[in-house]
């Protein structure tokens, strides 16, 4: 390894005007990629999480309940572009439904949220340097949203995208901007901190923050919840569902043996030959959401006890420079997840939650879910299910996966009302009223059509 690599590393963010915090953070996370850490949490040295405690079951008082609510900041990731689905700008710019974005619906959320229970409940989106811009002027419509002088967003950082075989900071002249990486949304942390922001929230007497990714709209503002986590003296706490079939895929809660702590695994951290054990959801049974609380003054001793390094585990992530060219070089990209502070934070629990706080939107499968007629938005924009069935959506990858592709091909969003699972494979285009019922699949070697008013039967 080149001995110059982290130094190099360092100039280049200082080069870049990042902060001293974010730079202490990198450099710890350097120092145990070069002792060659994986971050790998093998079966053997965890136990699964069984009995956390139910949302439904626990006994909240009200007064308390709102008061908790009224020190609680509401905060949304807001640093993805949705790349894999073919857009260039914020993710949360996405429309969703009749007409409004992710951001609009949030936003919608929070306001409604304070007329009816009278909290103050600031709103916060933690941008990147992609997304800052153009979220700050969709926001510009809402003058009624900053409230006690805070400011609507703070900055994720960013670092250098690493060589594999060295380690030094890579040079590519073709794009210098693809040079630089996010260090994954566990820079939550060490960005509200570096920001000022969380200084000014505690001195404004707040206590309690709610994270929680903008692409998921279940995950609103919710004082039950709220009273919930202060009545528990948690530092830190997370949102847990019930594991189905349908969830292999995210990461999950898990007792280390070796201290009886809560920690998170995610896919990136478990070795290959251990999948079959991640993927079970009868051996773990409760999958993640990213939706987190925590208390904001012991964020701030913690970041001041330990010099702003947290200590998240690190995940290594190895990819190439040009995510689109695959000869590019290959490089090794520094991360943590936010939600690995359960295990920082002596204390913290989890607690599970009802599906309906659940409802990201990571591919067209699941936009086309909320677009439908499976979900309205209630009087105080939150999406409510007018069915009581899941159903199963498969949108061919090759002509659905974009949702440039997608919105040409289904501009108006067919209705699953009575529909169990709905596959299409192939080149298809909808048009008005379409609605299925049943199990439907729909194939095609040609381009083909769908006509007005179509009820596709299983």
């Amino acid at each position: 390894m080149s001995e110059n690599g982290l130094k190099h590393a360092q100039e280049k963010m200082r080069g870049d005007g990042l902060p001293e915090a974010s730079i202490k953070v990198f450099t710890d996370y350097y120092h145990q990629l070069e002792s060659g850490q994986t971050g790998l949490i093998r079966e053997d040295s965890i136990e699964p999480l069984l009995d956390p405690p139910m949302l439904e079951d626990v006994e909240i008082d009200d007064a308390a309940a709102r008061a908790a609510f009224d020190q609680t900041v509401i905060i949304k990731l807001n640093g993805g572009l949705g790349t894999s689905m073919g857009l260039d700008r914020a993710k949360n710019l996405l429309p969703v439904r009749d007409g409004l974005t992710f951001l609009d619906i949030i936003v919608r959320q929070v306001l409604s949220a304070r007329e009816k229970y009278g909290a103050r409940l600031p709103l916060l989106f933690m941008n990147s340097f992609r997304t800052a811009e153009d979220t700050e002027a969709a926001l510009s419509r809402y003058d009624n949203l900053p409230v006690d002088g805070l400011p609507l967003g703070f900055l994720q950082s960013r670092e250098p995208k690493l060589l594999a075989d060295t380690l030094e900071p890579v040079e590519w002249p073709a794009d210098p901007s693809l040079e630089w990486c996010p260090p994954g949304h566990g820079d939550l942390y060490i960005a509200l901190s570096a920001s000022g922001i969380l200084d000014r929230l505690v001195e404004a007497g707040y206590r309690y923050a709610c994270v929680a990714n903008g692409d998921n709209l279940g995950s609103a503002p919710n004082p039950r919840l709220a009273g919930w986590f202060a009545q528990s003296g948690a530092p830190y706490a997370a949102e847990v569902c019930r594991r189905t079939v349908n969830d292999r895929k995210g990461g999950h809660l898990a007792i280390r043996k070796a201290d009886n702590q809560l920690i998170l695994r995610d896919t990136a951290q478990t070795a290959p030959e251990e999948m079959d054990f991640f993927t079970d959801e009868h051996r773990h049974p409760f999958f993640h959401t990213n939706n987190l609380w925590f208390d904001l003054r012991v964020l701030q001793q913690t970041l001041r006890e330990r010099d702003s390094v947290l200590g998240l585990p690190m995940i290594r992530n190895e990819k190439t420079v040009d995510p689109a060219d695959k000869t590019s070089p290959k490089v090794v990209q520094i991360e943590s997840a936010m939600g690995a502070a359960v295990e920082v934070f002596e204390g913290a629990t989890a607690i599970c939650v009802g599906r309906d706080r659940f409802q990201p939107v990571k591919t067209t499968n699941e936009l086309l879910l909320l677009r439908s007629d499976l979900y309205e938005l209630d009087a105080d924009y939150l999406l409510q299910a007018t069915t009581d069935h899941p159903v199963e959506v498969s949108l061919d990858g090759d002509y659905f996966k974009l949702v440039g592709d997608f919105d040409e091909r289904m501009p108006d969003p067919v209705s699953l009302r009575r529909a169990e699972s709905f596959t299409v494979k192939g080149d298809w285009r909808f048009g008005k009223d379409v609605s299925v019922e049943g199990e439907v699949l729909l194939e095609t070697q040609e381009p083909a059509s769908v006509d007005d008013g179509t009820v596709l039967r299983g």
